[in-house]
């Protein structure tokens, strides 16, 4: 993909530069932030923009508050943690739109910041009213996009902003575009997709762009599940997401016209309710009443055997149920395993980059997105609304 047009190519000094982050950070239970990595990764285009002179309006959404004004969303944990990284004050609007935001942007001086409330209040955002994306672009002169997890959404401050605004792309935008491109463009082969999770229906269509496009697909977790039911494994009690026959067969069909080498489990650990410890078995014969958690040792060496003549590796979705750490090891072995491979190796999607960091495995990627369906999508070679709407930059 094209590389986009430059927040650096702006017309910043004293301007009001509405710039669209992705501050929707995990909160604990308690309201605090539970991971800032959202906000740490936008702070280079923010200092650029305090650098410039900028008077930079940011717009976040946090949580699902379904367009009402629910305080547990509100953004005010998020300017404390950003005014701490800054170094200086970050205020909040007590809304995104209204006459109180139009007076806090009013009074921003060159270098300053002020913070809308969060977006997700008005039913607007989502919906890309053209009323809500008025009120949001009345308050800017020029739009930047730093929100790269958002720009699948074609939402009011995505898109909508975007259309009446010169809008530019921040630094964060930029890198993945850059970074994301080289699995979308060339990529240098051969190229070795690992592929885990659930949700099957919703992960098919990435499935199937890897099909002609990738040399190997490494298919793990509960996304493993349907395509051997379609093989005739008996997989016990565990769950299979149903429905998916014809596509998974469709999918089968694909892969071997197009030359994909389409790898699934050989063997499966198991959970046997009243048992402690996850026996073994292999993949097409899973006990009555046992249910399939994680890869096994057999699936893990030839798993790994694919990665280790790669030269690009795309990861999305653990091989196992991660989050159970009697059922990690499928994961954390593989991706260890991939640390150790010289390569271009990028994780995206979802939780991802979560395991991976749980697990500390981060090591194995020379690339993690902040992207989660708009990864997904990018990788897909969707077109991506948001992305759309900013210029390509100019060619030498």
């Amino acid at each position: 993909m094209a590389a986009k047009r430059s927040v650096t190519t702006a017309s910043l000094k004293g301007r009001r530069v509405l710039v669209r982050v992705d501050f929707n950070v995990p909160l604990n239970p308690s309201g605090t932030i539970a991971d800032d990595r959202r906000i740490v990764e936008a702070l280079p285009t923010l200092r650029y923009l305090e650098t410039a002179g900028a008077r930079t309006i940011l717009m976040s959404h946090l949580g699902r508050p379904d367009g009402k004004r629910d305080m547990r969303f509100s953004l005010r944990p998020i300017v404390h943690r950003l005014s701490g990284y800054l170094g200086l004050p970050v205020p909040l609007a007590d809304d995104a739109v209204g006459i109180h935001a139009i007076e806090a942007s009013a009074r921003l001086k060159n270098g300053e910041f002020l913070m809308l409330e969060n977006l997700r209040f008005h039913a607007g955002e989502e919906a890309n009213d053209p009323a809500f994306v008025a009120q949001l672009a009345q308050l800017g002169e020029v739009f930047v996009e730093e929100a790269f997890g958002t720009v699948h959404r074609a939402h009011a401050s995505t898109v909508g902003v975007a259309k009446r605004l010169p809008a530019y792309a921040g630094f964060l935008v930029q890198h993945e575009v850059e970074e994301l491109s080289r699995l979308v463009d060339a990529p240098e082969r051969p190229y070795v997709a690992l592929m885990g999770g659930a949700k099957v229906a919703d992960k098919l269509p990435l499935l199937k762009s890897f099909l002609g496009r990738a040399d190997a697909l490494l298919i793990g977790g509960a996304l493993a599940f349907p395509f051997l039911t379609a093989n005739g494994a008996h997989l016990g009690a565990t769950p299979v997401e149903p429905g998916l026959e014809s596509e998974v067969a469709e999918f089968s069909r694909i892969a071997s016209e197009k030359g994909t080498k389409v790898e699934l489990p050989e063997d499966l650990i198991i959970e046997v309710p009243g048992e402690k410890l996850g026996a073994c078995v292999p993949a097409n014969a899973v006990p009555e009443g046992a249910i399939a958690r994680d890869i096994g040792p057999r699936t893990r060496d030839r798993f790994f055997t694919h990665l280790q003549g790669s030269k690009t590796v795309f990861w999305n979705g653990p091989l196992g149920l991660a989050e159970d750490l009697r059922f990690a090891a499928g994961t954390r072995e593989v991706l260890a395993g991939l640390s150790t491979l010289p390569g271009f190796h990028v994780c995206a999607g979802g939780d991802s980059a979560r395991v991976a960091q749980e697990l500390d495995v981060v090591q194995a990627f020379q690339y993690v997105s902040t992207g989660g369906g708009a990864a997904l999508e990018f990788v897909q070679g969707v077109e991506l609304p948001g992305l759309a709407l900013i210029p390509d930059a100019a060619r030498p």
